[in-house]
């Protein structure tokens, strides 16, 4: 999609998997190499968490994977998104950082976001990290939009 020493482009067709695609790529078609920090960000929570964005449910509101860990740290709570899987593999203080980072990549306005480069140094390191902005895509979900005869059956932790 990049071409030489670009760093950004633009697109009129939009192609990849929503859920990870950053909100100025999914929106208006503008790709740059933010977009692919937003993505990763995306997959830190999934991994901390052991849910996927596409499809999270909560049963007390619905709101997307960004949305529960924005909430969560917001109210001061985020290592209650950790998997019980992953909590075993790592220090508390080790998943915080992985969220803290993760949350850092998914901010809505691609120029708040980190570049890769700086995301390794802050996973690497214990350095401060800046606070982190509000998630793009931070949304709740429609309920009514959602086909509930084909969701009874499923449970809320499926991926």
């Amino acid at each position: 999609m990049f071409g030489g020493d670009q760093t950004e482009a633009n697109t009129k067709r939009v192609v990849g998997t929503y859920g990870y695609m950053s909100p100025e790529y999914a929106l208006d078609g503008h790709f740059s190499v933010k977009s692919d920090v937003f993505s990763f960000g995306v997959l830190v929570l999934e991994i901390v968490s052991g849910k996927k964005n596409r499809g999270f449910c909560h049963p007390d509101y619905n709101q997307n994977l960004l949305g529960h860990a924005w909430m969560l740290w917001f109210n001061g709570i985020p290592l209650e998104l950790i998997d019980e899987c992953f909590a075993d593999s790592c220090t508390p203080s080790e998943a915080l950082r992985f969220i803290h980072v993760a949350l850092l990549c998914v901010q809505q306005r691609p120029e708040d976001r980190p570049d890769m480069s700086s995301v390794v140094q802050m996973l690497r390191s214990e350095n401060p990290l800046p606070r982190p902005k509000q998630p793009g895509f931070f949304m709740v979900s429609n309920p009514s939009e959602k086909d509930t005869s084909s969701n009874k059956n499923q449970s809320c932790s499926a991926n």
